[in-house]
């Protein structure tokens, strides 16, 4: 469907802006993943915006995805490699037109495969923050022993300060609460020790904020590295610098026990009929940790939901992101965040002491 004609109103509810163009599998890869989506959420409009001949072609060929899409042309595309910079002066790319969408009202979110660091810069300057958010985060969701965790910053603020880290305890609470469904999550600051005496000082800072705030009640103090996986806490809160540190190494972790596990059943005919045996709980395992399951890391801190598909990933993936968009949305995300930040002013929590920005250096990737 093209826009020329069409009924799309920003009025709509739930209706999304989607980068066409973004990620190693472009458009295909992108309608796909929307087709699956729209079985998920009936009555979700997409405002699919990029190359409109190559999106109607690929709309041909997924007709539930057709269904549900409006397109909107855009004369180029960001490429993956583009420094942030350079893809701000890119004003007719497709995912700038996508988060034009929703700082004019058109879309209540924006959901891109797309250069990471571009999506970042561009959201901050067309989107804006949150008022009383000095910086925005990246989250994301993680398995663990008990459940899932959210984790952030990701990667977006390498350097942060103790008003930062509150703020992205506020945010991932709110995270927590609209896509986990927890009414109280419990949050974790992550610090090289447990004890109240470890870590630097804008640590202890942040930690004494929080048990002085309206969440001294969900937050559990100082976790370290192992209590990720072990799901000590709902929320593990950090700068992106160590952030992103701890989720490249568990992705690395990850993919270096299941080439373990390949090499160990491979290793003769015994180890070979122990495979069979354990097989399906092998296959539960890898379902379980499946990471299109966990696609969909967020830019919270925004005036809209801004979700990130990872690059490489496929149609069910993509659909997961969008998976992760709708449930921002519908659960009134920003509003939380609004409303907490807004207690914490109130009440005096953010101390002028603890306020003064730090120079932020982007790391997502």
């Amino acid at each position: 469907m093209s826009e020329t004609g069409s009924s799309f109103s920003g009025a709509e509810p739930f209706t999304l802006a989607v980068d066409g163009m973004g990620g190693d599998g472009g458009p295909e890869v992108v309608v796909a993943g929307l087709a699956i989506a729209a079985d998920r959420h009936p009555g979700t409009r997409v405002l699919l915006i990029g190359d409109e001949h190559r999106l109607t072609e690929t709309l041909a060929r997924h007709p539930k995805a057709a269904a549900i899409c409006t397109v909107r042309p855009a004369g180029s595309a960001i490429p993956m490699d583009m420094k942030p910079t350079a893809a701000l002066r890119v004003r007719d790319s497709s995912m700038r037109l996508a988060m034009d969408a929703v700082a004019q009202g058109e879309a209540l979110g924006v959901v891109s495969a797309g250069n990471s660091g571009a999506m970042l810069a561009l959201a901050k300057i067309v989107i804006k923050t949150l008022p009383g958010v000095s910086r925005p985060a990246m989250a994301a969701i993680s398995p663990t022993l008990k459940g899932d965790v959210v984790m952030l910053d990701l990667g977006a603020n390498v350097a942060c300060d103790a008003r930062n880290l509150v703020e992205f305890a506020v945010m991932g609470e709110a995270f927590a609460k609209a896509v986990l469904g927890l009414p109280a999550p419990t949050i974790g600051l992550l610090n090289v020790g447990s004890e109240e005496v470890k870590g630097d000082e804008k640590l202890r800072q942040a930690a004494e904020i929080l048990r002085n705030s309206p969440l001294a009640a969900q937050f559990h103090g100082f976790v370290e590295g192992h209590d990720i996986t072990a799901g000590t806490t709902d929320v593990v809160v950090t700068d992106g610098f160590t952030g992103n540190v701890a989720l490249k190494t568990g992705e690395g972790a990850l993919k270096m026990a299941f080439v373990l596990l390949r090499q160990v059943f491979r290793s003769g005919l015994l180890a070979k009929l122990g495979y069979l045996l354990v097989r399906p709980g092998l296959e539960r395992m890898r379902e379980w940790l499946d990471p299109r399951r966990y696609n969909g890391a967020v830019f919270v801190g925004l005036n809209g939901v801004v979700v990130k598909s990872h690059g490489g990933t496929d149609a069910e993936g993509f659909a997961s992101a969008v998976d992760v968009a709708m449930d921002m949305v519908s659960h009134r995300f920003n509003e939380s965040i609004r409303d907490q930040i807004s207690r914490l002013e109130t009440l005096s929590v953010m101390r002028p002491g603890v306020e003064k920005e730090q120079p932020a250096v982007a790391a997502v990737s």
